[in-house]
């Protein structure tokens, strides 16, 4: 559902450049492993910013959103509630190493390195011009590689009909999961034809370099037919299993937040309308387009799907 921030709990970011260029020996890992990228990345390991792609054909001819409004403005509820606080508070997360529990009904479980879990051929890091919607909508120029490309590799087996998700709990580093806000550590899910949609991405940096603390460094997923909350920010698990899995907010107030979240101005949030968003640096709001405008894409998966019972 649509997020907003105010006096009542929902689901509702700049770091100094330094620690851009600090954070990467994640990035070391993705060019040392060979991860193939058309164009390829910079050769020296050390220049974070130099991250290159193929062009998604799923991207907007949008303006994209200011990179200071990207990293600046967001949700991230283990560094804090207001939206400045993942700014202020994700530099003290260690993000390297870091590595991804992979298990369920597949082939080939285990606990992988990241550059292990994103290494592959002919696995192409892709820029992702795409339109992202929580109580306010963003164009985000997104790096990633297509989420299908990394599921395949550990050959979910035919019991695989969701895939779960859960972020990295450590209190130490992150100070919001002190506090009862939620059941830590943050999970979520997406059917399984979901999570092999093309539009489904796993992101590992934004605007040409790698991924900042406060946006979900080293990863996070992105999938931008639903609403912000659905994308998971710094993934540690990847689960395959049969039946529908548990999500943080669906959890906290199901009548609030259905598992499925697809962008829709025809279901209304119990407290606001969510036909109309306000697009970042927009005065006017403008209206909240189905599946987030990429129905093309996605309404095919739910024909037949009751999209305001099932929201």
């Amino acid at each position: 559902m649509l997020i907003r921030h105010g006096g009542d709990l929902t689901e509702n970011d700049v770091t100094p450049r330094d620690v851009y260029l600090r954070r990467r020996d994640f990035m070391s890992g993705l060019i040392g492993g060979g991860l193939a990228m058309a164009g390829g990345v910079a050769a020296n390991a050390q220049a974070a910013t130099g991250l290159k792609g193929v062009a998604s054909p799923y991207s907007t001819t949008e303006t994209p959103t200011g990179r200071a409004d990207i990293t600046g403005y967001n949700n991230f509820y283990e560094f804090g509630l207001d939206k400045e606080d993942p700014a202020r508070n994700a530099g003290s997360l260690t993000t390297s190493p870091w590595t991804v529990k992979i298990d369920g009904h597949c082939n080939k479980p285990g606990t992988y390195d990241i550059g292990d879990f994103l290494r592959g051929n002919p696995l192409q890091q892709r820029i992702y011009r795409l339109r992202c919607v929580e109580g306010w909508s963003m164009v985000i120029p997104w790096l990633g590689v297509p989420l299908a490309d990394l599921l395949k590799k550990y050959e979910p087996t035919s019991k695989a009909r969701f895939v779960a998700f859960e972020t990295l709990h450590r209190p130490s580093e992150m100070p919001g999961q002190r506090r009862p806000v939620l059941d830590w550590p943050y999970r979520e899910g997406l059917r399984l034809d979901e999570a092999m949609n093309p539009l489904t991405i796993m992101a590992v940096g934004l605007y040409g370099e790698s991924l900042p603390n406060q946006n979900g460094a080293p990863m996070r997923l992105v999938v931008p037919w639903k609403y912000g909350f659905k994308s998971i920010k710094s993934v540690v698990r990847i689960s395959f299993v049969e039946a529908q899995p548990r999500t943080a907010w669906n959890d906290s107030a199901p009548r609030e937040y259905g598992f499925y979240s697809n962008v829709n101005p025809a279901v209304d949030h119990p407290r606001w309308s969510q036909a109309t968003e306000r697009r970042i640096g927009e005065f006017r709001r403008r209206e909240t387009l189905m599946f987030n405008g990429y129905g093309e894409q996605v309404a095919g998966m739910y024909r037949g799907l009751d999209l305001k019972k099932n929201f």
